[in-house]
């Protein structure tokens, strides 16, 4: 016989802006201005990061950083933070590297992401640094690498990205 589990009813709530306000932006600034906008709370955050409870903490050239406080709010079944966590948080941090090189007009998206984790991330591990850093921007494809880092200084995941470079149309 399986035992039921019983436990009380949790609840969260949240809101966020119209993604097309800032998406309208994007194309209008070179990246690394369109991200320091969304840090300084010029442009709202991407709902995204008021769904998982992150943000952008600093934007440099070719660097960017992600912060997270894990909640149980992102476990899994098995009672840990979800992988997919920590993998939204290194693709926002890699290619967000990518976008602070990218002149105005310029898009870009992940072609690949390969993530390795190193330990297991809870409620209980404290503040969490995504921290993305380009290794290439060319004209067609850029390529970032990032580290998952605790405010103990552990490494809990690292990971690489490629993103293809989205040119503007020509008229």
């Amino acid at each position: 016989m399986v035992a039921k589990v019983v436990s009380a009813e949790r609840t969260r709530t949240f809101s966020w802006k119209d993604p097309k306000e800032s998406a309208g932006l994007v194309l209008m600034m070179p990246g690394l201005d369109f991200l320091r906008k969304i840090r300084d709370g010029e442009i709202p955050n991407p709902p995204i990061t008021d769904t998982l409870d992150y943000e952008l903490s600093e934007v440099e050239p070719g660097f960017v950083v992600f912060e997270i406080e894990p909640k149980e709010f992102h476990y899994n079944p098995i009672g840990s933070v979800h992988g997919g966590v920590a993998l939204t948080l290194m693709d926002s941090a890699m290619s967000c590297a990518v976008q602070t090189m990218l002149p105005a007009g310029t898009g870009y998206t992940t072609l690949e992401i390969k993530l390795n984790f190193v330990r297991g991330v809870s409620a209980k591990t404290g503040r969490l640094r995504a921290e993305g850093k380009i290794v290439h921007s060319g004209a067609r494809t850029a390529i970032a690498e990032g580290r998952l880092v605790g405010s103990d200084g552990k490494l809990y995941a690292h990971a690489t990205t490629t993103c293809f470079i989205l040119q503007p149309e020509k008229k």
